[in-house]
C-alpha cells in the first residue's frame, strides 16, 4: 500500500515560520530550539517578527499579574511579578542594554571610553540608576491599571510596540561599530521595517483605541528620533545596547500613557 505523499508548505511559509522562531530565540529564552533554516539567521531580515515576540512576552506578563491577582495579592506586588515575569522571559536582554547605554553616555568622555564602557559586562552607578527607576515606572504603571482586562493589553501593546522601535532605529542609524550585533545585522530591508511599523502601530490601536493610538505613535516617533540624535552625537551611530535601552523607554511610556488614561 503506497503512502500519500506528503506537500512541504511553500517556501514563503517556511520563511515566516522561520522569522518568527528567531525572533522567539532572540528576544526570549523561551525553548524554542534550533533554527528552522540550518544555522546561521539573516537578524536584518527576521526583525519584522520581533514585535510579536515582544507581543508573547507581554502576554507572559499579564498571565502572570492574573494569576496573582486570582491568589488575593494587591496591585502592586502582582506588577511586581508581572515585571519580573516579563524579565526572565526576556534573560532581561533589554535592561542589560539600558544599563550599559546609560553607563556609557554617562560615564565616557571620548567617543572610544562610550563604547568601551558599553561593551564592559559590569554595571556601574548610572546604569543601575537607570535599572531601578525603569523597573520602578513599570510596576508603577501596571499597578496603577489594577484589572487584569486594563493590564492584559497594556502589556501585550507595550512589549509589542516597544520592540517595533527597534527596526526603525536600525534603519535610520549606522552601527557605531564594526563589530557587534547591529554591524553583523546589516541593513534592514524595507519589507522589514514596514511590517514590524504596522504590527507595532496595530499593537497600539487595538489596545488604545485609534486616537490614542495615533498619538502614542508620534510621540514614540519623536523618542525614536531624540534617541537617533543622541547616539550619532554620543558614540556616532547605533549598538545593539542602544537599541535594547531605545525599547526600555518606549515600554515605559506606553505603560505610563496607559496608567494615565
Amino acid at each position: 500500500m503506497r503512502r500519500p505523499t506528503i506537500t512541504p508548505p511553500p517556501v514563503w511559509l517556511r520563511d515566516i515560520v522561520s522569522d518568527l522562531k528567531a525572533a522567539l530565540q532572540f528576544s526570549t529564552r523561551l525553548p524554542i530550539g534550533g533554527w528552522i533554516s540550518g544555522d546561521r539567521v539573516d537578524f536584518a531580515q527576521m526583525v519584522w517578527a520581533i514585535p510579536i515576540a515582544g507581543a508573547i512576552v507581554g502576554l507572559i506578563g499579564a498571565l502572570v499579574y492574573s494569576l496573582a491577582q486570582a491568589l488575593g495579592l494587591a496591585p502592586v506586588p502582582s506588577a511586581a511579578l508581572s515585571v519580573v515575569a516579563t524579565m526572565l522571559t526576556t534573560g532581561c536582554l533589554h535592561e542589560d542594554g539600558l544599563a550599559d547605554t546609560v553607563d556609557g553616555f554617562g560615564g565616557g568622555r571620548s567617543r572610544d571610553d562610550k563604547l568601551e564602557i558599553m561593551r564592559d559586562s559590569r554595571v556601574g552607578t548610572y546604569g543601575t540608576c537607570a535599572l531601578i527607576l525603569s523597573v520602578l515606572l513599570r510596576a508603577s504603571a501596571i499597578a496603577s491599571l489594577a484589572m487584569p482586562a486594563l493590564v492584559t493589553p497594556a502589556l501585550i501593546a507595550a512589549h509589542a510596540a516597544s520592540r517595533a522601535t527597534m527596526p526603525i532605529g536600525m534603519w535610520l542609524v549606522p552601527p557605531a561599530r564594526n563589530d557587534g550585533l547591529s554591524a553583523a545585522a546589516g541593513s534592514v530591508s524595507r519589507r522589514s521595517f514596514g511590517i514590524a511599523s504596522a504590527l507595532g502601530i496595530a499593537a497600539l490601536v487595538l489596545a488604545f483605541g485609534l486616537a490614542a493610538g495615533i498619538v502614542l505613535t508620534v510621540l514614540l516617533l519623536f523618542v525614536i528620533g531624540g534617541m537617533a540624535r543622541l547616539c550619532i552625537k554620543q558614540i556616532g551611530g547605533q549598538t545593539g545596547d542602544v537599541l535594547g535601552a531605545l525599547e526600555q523607554v518606549s515600554e515605559i511610556i506606553i505603560l505610563l500613557a496607559a496608567a494615565a488614561r
